[in-house]
């Protein structure tokens, strides 16, 4: 049963999505991957995150460019947490789905990350320490990974 959903909006979004499902396997969270756009798919989203839910599903991760409304239509269907990656797709360098993304009304919030990548790798560890909040031996995954982190910065530091 994935805990995690990962939805992104359109194939060409996979390579910048990747770092996000690599990290949760990485960290043994189980999680699904599919394409679901807001726009061209409406009602595909919606049955997904049924479907999703229906099978435990605790967090949804949407990767969007452009308009970016994915993020937005998940969370006006769900009441779990939904984490944004804005996608730089478009001639505007991604500030058009940096602000389609964090701009939801009142009630309907998207934790929102960085852009493409590096918001990838962020979503996966933000799903990860919310997991954690009910899961010591997943807390002592992020512990480790951040000690590991810090240690990388230091070998690095001395080989300067």
């Amino acid at each position: 049963m994935p805990k995690v959903a990962i939805f992104m909006g359109s194939k060409s979004d996979l390579d910048l999505v990747r770092p996000c499902a690599k990290i949760l396997s990485d960290l043994e969270i189980e999680h699904f991957m599919t394409i679901s756009s807001a726009h061209r798919t409406p009602v595909r989203t919606r049955e997904l995150v049924q479907e999703m839910e229906s099978k435990g599903c605790k967090i949804f991760i949407c990767a969007a460019g452009m308009a970016a409304h994915l993020a937005g239509a998940v969370a006006a269907q769900t009441i779990r947490p939904v984490i944004g990656i804005p996608l730089a797709a478009s001639s505007l360098s991604g500030w058009d789905s940096l602000l389609a993304t964090v701009q939801m009304p009142p009630g309907f919030p998207v934790a929102t990350v960085a852009l493409d990548k590096a918001g990838a790798r962020n979503a996966a560890w933000m799903a990860a320490q919310i997991l954690a909040l009910e899961d010591d031996a997943l807390a002592g995954k992020i512990r480790q990974a951040r000690e590991n982190m810090a240690r990388d910065v230091e070998v690095a530091a001395r080989e300067i």
